[in-house]
């Protein structure tokens, strides 16, 4: 059998069906990522041949060996359905019980005017714009951090979010 005519690997399959369905590049690291760890977790085997018990031993591995956060388990979990679901296509059974990561009680660190003020006068340069940009327009880092020159129309009193959240683009009034 040649190369041109064996199947795809399994995380090429992976990679291809995320890229059709339009999934960002880090969330397709990411389950990389947490698919390969499963893998790797229950002694390199296909999950073809895996179910349902060892999804759960792998999730209680990460809560009860690893100490991840929720959200990281629930992360892992999301990785391995859609490796089933859209890759594989074959039903991944019952889960069944299993230890959940504990969401921490804590109330969000939310800093008053002033305090930012405070803040972002400790700042300077380019810094200090983004930060400034980040405080009063609600963008995210890497927004902020991908803006040109050519998105700000001032004309129109428009900023010009490019490759945004879901890939998408959108404006901004700031006036």
């Amino acid at each position: 059998m040649d190369a041109h005519s064996r199947p795809p690997k399994l995380m090429d399959r992976v990679k291809a069906t995320m890229k059709v369905r339009r999934y960002s590049p880090r969330t397709v690291k990411t389950y990389c990522y947490w698919i390969r760890y499963f893998i790797r977790f229950n002694g390199v085997r296909h999950p073809a041949s895996m179910g349902g018990p060892e999804v759960r031993a792998f999730l209680e591995h990460l809560a009860v060996q690893r100490h991840v956060a929720a959200a990281t388990q629930n992360q892992a979990l999301n990785a391995i359905v859609f490796l089933y679901r859209h890759v594989l296509d074959q039903p991944l059974g019952d889960i069944g019980d299993f230890a959940h990561a504990k969401r921490p009680r804590r109330l969000p660190v939310v800093l008053s005017h002033e305090e930012v003020v405070r803040v972002l006068n400790q700042l300077s340069g380019p810094v200090h714009l983004m930060a400034s940009l980040m405080y009063g327009s609600g963008l995210r880092v890497l927004e902020t951090c991908r803006l040109r020159v050519r998105d700000v129309d001032f004309d129109r009193q428009v900023l010009t979010i490019r490759a945004g959240k879901g890939d998408k683009d959108s404006n901004l009034n700031i006036a």
